[in-house]
């Protein structure tokens, strides 16, 4: 199996607190074995059943995932959504390989939702990676929140200006060109005006459509950065896993 599912499986078993832990464990090892579809049929049935633990639905979820069965999206998006990083990561390789249409909108939502920024690393690299319609409008969306000085989430801000670089939308450039001017992200910004062919000195005539001319740019599309929002958190409280989430340590949201 690929590396991903071994790492996940490595880091579950350091969780399991009892004998029934380790057999129930055992269990979802040998269905990712088999991967039949009577298997798949008891992983979907892990992800509602009363009780089970968060890590018994991860592995289902992220098997589910893998093989393209759209039952594991809303355990994948819980988790994409999930205040433990590492968790952030793994649902967010497996839902870059679902396929499922909702996926974008989804992740364009916990991207956008200023609530969430301590949690929206993974979300937007899951962006970039999809390269969907709502991919350039949410990290640009993003970005534009996070260029304010000391701002904690820095991070995500660097996410976002490596995202669209990658992304290749002229859309982008005033957005990059702004993020030029903080120090944490110059050297990333300039990269990704390079990527796209503009040097710093026409960035800094670039028009609102990201035009260096002042005319429109044309062969891009408009992005539909649509998507349900994330739901409230509570604030208040160090998260243990700010730092990798994007924020500087000590300063987060709490899910």
């Amino acid at each position: 199996m690929e590396d991903e599912f071994h790492e996940l499986t490595d880091r579950v078993r350091a969780e399991l607190r009892s004998p029934q832990d380790l057999v129930a464990y055992e269990r979802l090892l040998g269905l990712a074995r088999k991967n039949t579809p009577a298997g798949r049929e008891e992983l979907a049935r892990t992800l509602v059943a009363v009780e089970r633990p968060l890590w018994a639905r991860e592995i289902a979820a992220f098997l589910l995932g893998r093989a393209g069965d759209r039952r594991a999206f809303e355990t994948l998006v819980l988790l994409l959504n999930y205040r433990d990083p590492v968790r952030c990561a793994t649902a967010a390789h497996a839902l870059a390989r679902l396929g499922d249409p909702r996926t974008a909108r989804a992740a364009a939502a916990l991207a956008t939702n200023p609530l969430r920024t301590a949690y929206a690393l993974h979300p937007i690299r899951l962006l970039a990676e999809l390269r969907a319609p709502q991919s350039v409008p949410a990290l640009i969306a993003t970005l534009e929140r996070l260029l304010t000085p000391h701002n904690p989430y820095w991070r995500v801000a660097l996410a976002c200006v490596e995202g669209l670089g990658a992304l290749g939308d002229r859309r982008a450039v005033p957005a990059l060109t702004a993020a030029v001017g903080h120090p944490r992200l110059a050297a990333a910004a300039a990269a990704s005006l390079a990527r796209l062919g503009v040097h710093e000195d026409a960035a800094g005539r670039a028009g609102p459509d990201g035009s260096t001319d002042g005319g429109p740019d044309r062969g891009q599309e408009p992005g539909r950065g649509d998507g349900p929002g994330a739901g409230p958190v509570d604030s208040g409280g160090a998260d243990p896993g700010a730092e990798e989430s994007g924020a500087d340590p000590g300063v987060s949201g709490r899910r």
